[in-house]
């Protein structure tokens, strides 16, 4: 008889880490057995936009990109409180087709949010956004002209 090891290193987003840390303090903070409770509707775990981050040095400029397919303009909030950016909303996305026979409907609806810090000294003004195919982009500077660094030569 042989032994043998065998490894296993599990691959985690952090989409992952967020449901088992919350899934974990549900479990610890409600008195229903140890059992977590979901919100109808989510059996998916909660609605969180993916988002993408990305920083323009040319420009001075950050731009956050959310994925949100299905919803309109109508729908999304977008909210600065505190040197915080929050897009917020309510997905409603109800399907349904007839396929061979049989009728299939999909529906996804909950509530999302996401927040951003802003660098200190960005004015509301300076922050725009757009929404296109189920794509919102919001863009902002990187920092404010009177917060940039300035160089003080020695006299």
């Amino acid at each position: 008889m042989s032994l043998s090891t065998f490894w296993y290193e599990p691959v985690f987003t952090p989409s992952d880490f967020d449901r088992l840390f919350e899934e974990a303090f549900n479990a610890r903070t409600s008195n229903n057995g140890g059992q977590v409770q979901r919100s109808p509707g989510a059996a998916s775990g909660p609605l969180r936009p993916r988002m993408d981050l990305h920083e323009n040095k040319d420009s001075n400029t950050v731009t956050a990109t959310f994925e949100l397919p299905g919803l309109k303009k109508e729908d999304v909030s977008i909210d600065v409180h505190n040197n915080r950016l929050t897009i917020s909303g309510e997905s409603k996305v109800s399907s349904e087709h007839d396929e061979n026979g049989y009728a299939v409907r999909e529906r996804r609806f909950g509530k999302f949010s996401r927040s951003l810090q802003l660098p200190q000294g960005i004015k509301d003004e300076e922050i725009k956004a757009s929404m296109e195919n189920g794509v919102l982009t919001v863009t902002f500077p990187k920092s404010a002209p009177e917060a940039a660094p300035k160089k003080i030569t020695i006299a």
